[in-house]
């Protein structure tokens, strides 16, 4: 795992200071000194901070091409490089390295960039410079696993791993982008292509580029398709499953450093931690709730042999660290997972380089409870199937009346049952009301938002273009599309990439690999979501390897204690002198967010998510917009403890 950063800008005529200073700002991506490296010529400069897994000896970057015309800085791991590079021996490529970067140099040689991409396994990042071509190319890898961002005004453009490297260049224009804030109110993250710094855009997943002349040529080279196969039984289903879950843990175990798992009492990390059973194990507790996830998952490791290592976190080092969490994210992100995923990560690098985590199983095997709201009530049940059994056209008429019917038993589930999702689905903004989001609706943001703020955009809107791709596949699948390219995406990936490097951990997630997702993409929904629960067949895979109650148990996420803290003095003290700071009130209408966080303290409203998404966002403004020049001096570091141990030797 490392960091990559690239320009091409005539104008800059010191290059290398440039991308060093560039590379600084990333440093925690790569604190290896001895592995990174710098390529510079008249036309660009790359640079590459590495975190060593694979030849620790040997995988320095950059690295060249046998006559030394192309170059590469790569961001990843290829899990199935090993046989990839066997095949470009045998094709005449000689290899300087045993690393996985080669093979996506050479494979660009001898494939070009759509034939490797077509053969590899893996998350990735990767930029190559082709001076025969006097081309820059680059690539994402099929989820987004792996982040990259470009910028590109007037003859600068950049791409790298982090924005926060991108403000060291000297034609960098640092610009609040206003339109992603309404969306962020009514999300907790920006799904926007732009980020929240104007002309800083996301680089698609699954797409590669070529830039040239100042141009940029984007090209799509996998996207999610689902050819459901009917033929195969549930029994079938469940042993293939198994097959490439297992398959793609034992890729994901390859290394050259220790390697253990994330295990909290949910059946996603239980599952990868039975097959992989690895020396070390880690989670993670609140000391004040509202689940006591620890000693469940400690029952697991210890029945599997596994040293279990735990760290409970307490509201005043959660505060304290908040600010540096948010730094390290580059957009603000108020999903409360950020916190206990900090401290998780913090905890395994003090034992291992690489972790196994399992983010990508529930939008990939249909495991929220908003995908269909399977309910145990018989009549409730038997109601809406036959109703689901309906024509489409038919079916969804019935839903906007239902929608628009007084509350009552079951309303819920007989609407997202009829309803066209496209309609309603908004990832993880819908809950039981159909019509509310958890956070801010369109106009409960643009009441609490500065004119030139506000905008028109509805709570779902920006998911209409996805919903169209797949307008013909199933109801549950195409829930499932939206949450791949936007929740897993844009908030879900983008924490788990860059908190676990914020710690200089690489977190790898088996579950979102190619072969797992084009199996699980052919699975009828039926199998998926019935009355027996969510994530059917998924579950009884994993019963070949959990006991039963943990193959079952419930989605609980990395539960927070948000609420509580909120409603005690001193952090909502702390929550309360931010909302007061004089420049808050050119963003949002001070006296309303104010009165938001004394009616929750009051216990008048349940204002929890709104208040944390607030708070988020001005810690975050404040540090990039308002005191930039005081964050790069507090946080702009590799972090302490890893440092000491690199030092140590304890570390490679």
């Amino acid at each position: 795992m490392c960091g990559i950063i690239a320009f091409d800008d005539p104008t800059v005529l010191d290059k290398e200071d440039t991308i060093e200073a560039m590379m600084e700002m990333i440093r925690h991506r790569g604190p290896n000194l001895e592995g990174g490296g710098h390529y510079i010529n008249d036309e660009v400069a790359l640079g590459f901070c590495r975190l060593s897994i694979i030849d620790l000896g040997g995988g320095g970057q950059p690295i060249y091409n046998e006559d030394g015309t192309i170059v590469i800085t790569f961001n990843g791991e290829i899990y199935n490089f090993q046989e990839l590079r066997e095949e470009l021996i045998a094709a005449g490529h000689i290899f300087k390295t045993k690393a996985d970067t080669e093979v996506l140099l050479h494979g660009y040689e001898e494939w070009g960039m759509a034939g490797t991409l077509d053969r590899v396994r893996g998350m990735f990042a990767y930029l190559i410079y082709d001076e025969n071509k006097k081309a820059l190319f680059g690539a994402r890898d099929f989820f987004g696993i792996k982040p990259l961002y470009y910028y590109q005004n007037g003859d600068t453009f950049i791409v790298g791993s982090e924005i926060k490297a991108f403000l060291k260049h000297p034609n960098f224009k640092k610009e609040l982008n206003k339109k992603a804030l309404k969306p962020y109110l009514m999300n907790q993250y920006n799904d926007l292509d732009e980020t929240f710094f104007k002309n800083v855009y996301r680089f698609p997943a699954g797409h590669w580029f070529e830039f040239k002349d100042q141009k940029l040529d984007m090209h799509e080279y996998w996207d999610a398709k689902y050819d459901l196969n009917e033929n195969r039984t549930e029994a079938e289903t469940i042993d293939a499953i198994d097959k490439e879950v297992v398959d793609s843990i034992k890729l994901h175990n390859v290394a050259d450093v220790p390697v253990g798992s994330f295990l909290s009492e949910g059946v996603d990390s239980s599952y990868v931690t039975t097959v992989l059973k690895p020396h070390e194990v880690f989670s993670v507790n609140f000391d004040n709730g509202p689940f006591d996830e620890a000693s469940v998952a400690r029952g697991l490791a210890e029945e599997n042999g596994l040293n279990f290592n735990v760290e409970t976190v307490d509201g005043d080092e959660a505060f304290n660290d908040f600010a540096e969490m948010q730094y390290h994210m580059d957009e603000p992100d108020a999903n409360p997972s950020v916190i206990p995923l900090w401290y998780l990560c913090r905890l395994a690098r003090k034992k291992v380089t690489v972790a196994l985590s399992g983010e990508g199983a529930d939008e990939l095997f249909g495991g929220y409870v908003n995908y269909g709201m399977h309910t145990k009530k018989q009549v409730i049940r038997v109601f809406a199937n036959s109703l689901h059994k309906l024509p489409r056209g038919v079916r969804y008429s019935l839903g906007r009346g239902i929608k628009h019917l007084p509350a009552f038993p079951g309303k819920v589930h007989l609407y997202t049952w009829t309803a066209k999702p496209s309609e309603y689905y908004v990832g993880e903004a819908f809950i039981y009301d159909p019509a509310q989001p958890t956070i801010f609706t369109s106009d409960q943001a643009n009441g609490v938002l500065q004119s030139e703020f506000k905008n028109n955009l509805t709570v779902n809107g920006i998911y209409q273009k996805d919903f169209a791709k797949v307008e013909t596949a199933e109801e549950l699948k195409q829930m499932q599309y939206i949450d791949l390219h936007h929740f897993m995406l844009n908030d879900i990936l983008q924490k788990a990439d860059k908190i676990s490097m914020a710690h200089s951990l690489e977190l790898r997630v088996p579950f979102l690999d190619r072969k797992v997702a084009e199996l699980a993409n052919s699975i009828p929904s039926h199998m998926l979501l019935n009355p027996n629960g969510s994530k059917w067949v998924f579950r009884k895979a994993a019963e070949k390897h959990l006991p039963a109650d943990f193959a079952n148990r419930p989605k609980l996420g990395f539960p927070v204690p948000v609420k509580t803290w909120l409603r005690e003095a001193k952090y909502c003290d702390r929550v309360r002198a931010l909302f007061e700071e004089d420049w808050v009130a050119d963003l949002f209408d001070q006296k309303k967010i104010l009165q938001l966080l004394q009616d929750n303290f009051d216990e008048k409203i349940d204002g929890r998510r709104q208040i944390w998404v607030l708070y988020t966002f001005l810690l975050w403004y404040k540090m990039y917009f308002i005191d930039w020049e005081g964050t790069v001096k507090k946080y702009g570091h590799v972090q302490p403890d890893v440092a000491k141990l690199m030092a140590s030797g304890k570390l490679v």
